[in-house]
């Protein structure tokens, strides 16, 4: 998860250059634009992406994910 949500993140076109035209990305942005009277809010799932895209997980992020995914292993096994 910690390699693979980053990887899909960038294939919808949130990258490190910006979001990609034409891309499921740019859709998006143009969506939360349009509802948000021209701009992307802050703390948007757009916003959020996007950094991600360009930054990768912060490490608290790749923190919390290994602590859930783990818990969500041992559960299932």
């Amino acid at each position: 998860a910690l390699v693979g949500i980053p990887v899909c993140i960038t294939a919808l076109g949130f990258t490190g250059a910006g979001i990609a035209a034409g891309s499921i990305a740019a859709k998006m942005m143009s969506a939360a634009a349009i509802a948000n009277g021209g701009g992307v809010a802050a703390g948007s799932t757009v916003a959020v992406l996007q950094s991600i895209g360009a930054a990768g997980f912060s490490v608290g992020a790749k923190i919390g994910l290994t602590s859930a995914l783990s818990s969500l292993g041992g559960a299932s096994g």
